[in-house]
């Protein structure tokens, strides 16, 4: 099967399994496991910060980023469709008792600047304290360079709060943008960084920023129930992935286009936007039967509505590419 559905689907490499099998291991809970240590320390170094902690996921990545960031009663910025506001169950709120404040997100992803400083709130007893701004980068596959994000960021500092950057995808905007990543984290307290996304690594996030931050943030995971044992089998295919896997997503994001540019040629097929390993379409035939149809024809893709969302990643290739503009062409004008 071709699956379009997420850069979350992909298999690890032999290569990468065998750097799991390999791995050398230890108690991460009493910080004994050295492959963990090696990944914590690799991210950490590439991103310019003075630590890192491995966690399970970019929702427990963020979690513990809002809640060492954050105390009870105090308020996070975020765009109005950002992962840590819109699609993360509302951790902030139910398990850390922090306030989200949401402002509209521009077309680019960034949160609008004008918004964020009317938001922030005076020091009164009557309003939450807002302590952090966050910023998701890339933001369905839509990359903010350096200076776009600067924009928001140095409303946030002038107003003295602390930064968080969601960047589970941050290294396809890394790669586009063809920048150091430390650069691209700089103005960030803590960055998110996922390994399970176009890394291919099959679990895992890691956190960076600086040392207390971290330190705090490490509390949070245990008490959420991400303190794991011999992870360092996880950590080396995060290390793997890192060391290997980064360039290449420039691949994905000319496959993406690619395809954009074969599926925009088909009657009933809008290309809305392609960045990145991202395309949006809007289908005009878009039903559970062409998902279905699909699938049969070897495609796995969500287009049972409309505007649908097709992925490109490290498992699909470019003769994967011809076969998918094929099969919409044929599903959608039999």
């Amino acid at each position: 099967m071709i699956d379009l559905r997420s850069d979350t689907v992909t298999r690890p490499s032999p290569a990468m399994r065998k750097a799991m099998a390999d791995a050398e291991v230890g108690d991460d809970v009493f910080g004994d496991d050295p492959t963990v240590h090696r990944l914590e320390a690799a991210v950490a170094e590439r991103l310019g910060k003075e630590a890192a902690v491995f966690v399970t996921s970019g929702t427990q990545s963020n979690l513990c980023a809002l809640m060492a960031h954050c105390g009870r009663g105090d308020e996070y910025i975020a765009g109005d469709s950002a992962h840590t506001y819109r699609w993360e169950a509302g951790g902030g709120a139910v398990l850390g008792s922090i306030q989200p404040q949401p402002v509209r997100m521009l077309d680019d992803g960034l949160p609008d600047p004008v918004h964020i400083a009317e938001v922030i709130k005076p020091d009164d007893p009557h309003f939450a304290r807002t302590r952090l701004l966050c910023l998701e980068n890339t933001k369905d596959g839509m990359v903010q360079s350096i200076e776009r994000m600067a924009e928001a960021t140095s409303v946030g500092r002038a107003a003295g709060l602390n930064l968080h950057l969601d960047g589970a995808r941050m290294w396809n905007a890394v790669v586009s943008l063809g920048v150091d990543p430390a650069d691209f984290t700089a103005d960030f307290d803590t960055v998110s960084m996922c390994l399970s996304k176009g890394l291919g690594a099959p679990a895992g996030s890691v956190l960076s920023g600086s040392r207390d931050l971290i330190a705090e943030a490490r509390k949070w995971r245990k008490m959420l129930g991400g303190g794991l044992r011999q992870v360092g089998i996880l950590a080396a295919a995060g290390l793997h992935a890192i060391e290997n896997n980064i360039e290449r997503l420039a691949e994905d994001h000319a496959r993406a286009a690619r395809m954009a540019a074969g599926l925009a040629e088909i009657p009933g097929i809008t290309v809305t936007s392609q960045s990145t390993n991202m395309v949006f379409v809007d289908i005009k035939f878009a039903s559970p039967e062409l998902q279905s149809t699909l699938k049969g024809m070897g495609i796995l893709a969500r287009v049972s509505s409309s505007p649908a969302r097709l992925t490109t990643h490290l498992d699909v290739s470019d003769d994967d590419i011809d076969a998918v503009i094929a099969a919409f062409g044929r599903a959608t004008n039999p």
